[in-house]
C-alpha cells in the first residue's frame, strides 16, 4: 500500500514525483513507456516559454527533467500499463500486477486525434508520421498534405512551405482559426494551396502514401468535385483529446472527455487527482501549466494525509 501513486510520467506527472518524494510520501510513479517524459519526446521545436530554462526541444527537456529525479532517487517503475482502474478503491490493474494506495494523481496525457479514414491505420503501422520541424528538409522539393485548421495545421504548414515543400492545407470549415500571424502568410504564400471546406475520405498508397481522396472542398471559393490529391505525406492536425477513456463512467468527464477538477486538482472521487493535459484543453497547455498542478497535487495530498494522520 502506497500512499500515493502517480500514473504518467510526462511534466505534471515527474513534478508530482518530485514533491511527493519531498514531503515525505510513500510514492510510486507509473510509466507505461520505457522513459519518463510523456510529451516532451514529440516536441521538437525550441520551448522559449519554460522560465529560467529554455532548451532546443522537448527531449532536452525531458533529460534535465529525468536527471532531476535520478538525483534525487525518486521511485518510478517503467514498462507498467495500467489496464484497469478502480478508482473507489484506489486499485490499478497492470501489466506487472495489482498497485494500491490512498491517493492517486492521474497524468495521463492527450493523444492525437485520428481522421478515421481508410488508409490511415496502415500509414501510422508504416511509421510514416513526421514532424513538420524535425523533418522538413527531408520533403524540400516534394509535396506533402497538412489536414487541420489550428495553429500547430497552420504553423506547421508554413514551417515546411518555407524550407521547399509544396504543402496542400486541407480544412473542413470554410476559414482557417488559427492565429492571424500564422494565416496571413500562408494565404499569400505560392508554395501552399488552401482546400477550404474539404474532408479527407482516405489515405491512398499501399506500401507508402501516394495521396489523399478529397471530398467536398473549394478551390478560391468555387466549389469543385471530389478529387485525388497527390502527395508523399500526410501531417495530420486537427487536435487532441484527453487520454480518458479508461476513466469513463467513475470520473466527471466533460462533453470532449476532459477530467473536471477543483482547484487542487482534485476529480469527482476524493484522493484522486488530475493534472497535465487530461484537465487542460490544448489553448492553456503548457509544460509550466501541468508543473504547477504536480505541485498543487502532492502539496494538498501531503496537507490532508498529515491532518488526517494527526486526528
Amino acid at each position: 500500500m502506497y500512499d500515493v501513486i502517480i500514473v504518467g510520467g510526462g511534466p505534471g506527472g515527474i513534478s508530482s514525483l518530485i514533491w511527493c518524494h519531498r514531503l515525505g510520501l510513500k510514492t510510486l510513479l507509473l510509466e507505461r513507456r520505457e522513459e519518463l517524459g510523456g510529451s516532451l519526446f514529440f516536441v521538437n521545436n525550441p520551448i522559449i516559454d519554460y522560465p529560467g530554462l529554455p532548451v532546443v526541444n522537448g527531449q532536452e527537456l525531458q533529460k534535465r527533467m529525468f536527471a532531476h529525479v535520478k538525483e534525487l532517487g525518486c521511485p518510478y517503475r517503467s514498462g507498467v500499463e495500467v489496464q484497469e482502474f478502480n478508482l473507489r478503491e484506489k486499485r490499478l490493474l497492470t501489466n506487472a500486477g495489482e498497485f494500491r494506495a490512498q491517493s492517486l494523481i492521474l497524468s495521463l496525457g492527450a493523444i492525437d486525434r485520428r481522421l478515421a479514414v481508410p488508409g490511415e491505420a496502415e500509414m501510422i503501422d508504416r511509421k510514416e508520421v513526421y514532424s513538420a520541424s524535425r523533418d522538413k528538409d527531408q520533403f524540400a522539393g516534394k509535396k506533402v498534405a497538412v489536414i487541420g485548421g489550428g495553429d500547430r495545421a497552420v504553423e506547421g504548414a508554413l514551417l515546411l512551405a518555407e524550407h521547399g515543400v509544396r504543402v496542400t492545407l486541407i480544412h473542413r470549415r470554410d476559414r482557417l482559426r488559427a492565429r492571424k500571424q500564422y494565416v496571413d502568410p500562408v494565404l499569400h504564400h505560392p508554395q501552399i494551396e488552401i482546400l477550404t471546406d474539404s474532408v479527407v475520405t482516405e489515405i491512398a498508397g499501399k506500401d507508402r502514401v501516394e495521396g489523399v481522396w478529397v471530398a467536398g472542398q473549394q478551390v478560391d471559393g468555387r466549389p469543385c468535385p471530389p478529387r485525388f490529391v497527390p502527395t508523399d505525406a500526410v501531417f495530420v492536425r486537427i487536435g487532441v483529446e484527453p487520454n480518458s477513456h479508461l476513466l469513463k463512467g467513475q470520473l466527471d468527464l466533460d462533453g470532449d472527455g476532459y477530467v473536471r477538477v477543483n482547484e487542487a486538482g482534485e476529480t469527482s472521487v476524493r484522493n484522486v487527482f488530475a493534472v497535465g493535459d487530461l484537465r487542460t484543453r490544448p489553448i492553456f497547455s503548457s509544460v509550466a501549466g501541468s508543473v504547477s498542478q504536480g505541485m498543487t497535487a502532492a502539496k494538498t495530498i501531503s496537507f490532508r494525509f498529515e491532518t488526517e494522520q494527526e486526528l
